[in-house]
């Protein structure tokens, strides 16, 4: 396998209890956290609710900084694959597009040659240069998911939402996602379905109450996960 492009070593994430800026009561979201990526290569994370595994995506894509721990990067971008990132109600679809697109880490000029196939892909036609006000909840989740898949970053992180619009488009998205994660695209992907976490994964990241339990193959991860041990 080649060599890993995201290193982190030791992480840890520390949040503050309450508003108090004088406070000094914090808990640990995440406390020892170590895994690697590699080119072409997708990783999966398991875990169960509220053990840092969102926390863990919004460190790699550099929305917070971690509190202690080392994070080795090659020149590499990645991006959270999040719906619906920077949406201004009153702003048409096209407008929410290039804005979106760009909080994403992807050129304009890159949203704005891809925008017939962001039209096409959410279905939303004419529509498209109406405000998004105006939108119903699933025209808002198609617009999202289709601009955040042609954000194109060199590594993509997926956190379980493969459950986006409409039952037509829920299957659509997902065929899209499984596409992409079989590309020769970097990917790291959070979700609870472990039978998808088979199928689609290289390696299997367990965390376990803010630390990294297991890394490896994903039958055994995820047998001992089902487990418990």
């Amino acid at each position: 396998m080649s060599d890993p492009v995201l290193e982190l070593r030791s992480i840890g994430v520390a949040y503050r209890r309450g508003r108090n800026p004088f406070r000094h009561d914090y808990y640990w979201a995440l406390k020892d956290v170590s895994m690697d990526l590699r080119h072409g290569e997708t990783l999966g994370v398991i875990g169960r609710n509220g053990v840092g595994k969102s926390t863990l995506l919004k460190v790699i894509a550099g929305i917070i900084a971690p509190d202690r721990g080392e994070i080795i990067q090659s020149a590499y971008r990645a991006s959270l694959l999040s719906l619906q990132v920077g949406f201004v109600a009153q702003l048409t679809g096209r407008e929410n597009a290039i804005l979106s697109g760009m909080l994403l880490g992807a050129p304009r000029k890159r949203i704005q040659d891809s925008m017939d196939s962001i039209i096409e892909f959410s279905e939303l036609g004419d529509f498209i240069d109406e405000p998004v006000s105006s939108y119903s909840a699933g025209m808002k989740a198609r617009l999202g998911f289709s601009v955040a898949m042609q954000a194109d970053p060199d590594i993509l992180l997926i956190d379980e939402v493969l459950g986006v619009g409409d039952t037509e488009f829920r299957e659509k998205s997902a065929a899209e996602i499984k596409r992409t994660i079989k590309s020769d695209r970097s990917v790291i992907l959070v979700s609870h379905n472990t039978e998808m976490m088979q199928n689609l994964c290289n390696r299997v990241v367990w965390i376990e109450q803010g630390k990294t339990r297991a890394i490896g193959e994903p039958a055994e991860v995820l047998h001992a996960y089902a487990g418990g041990s």
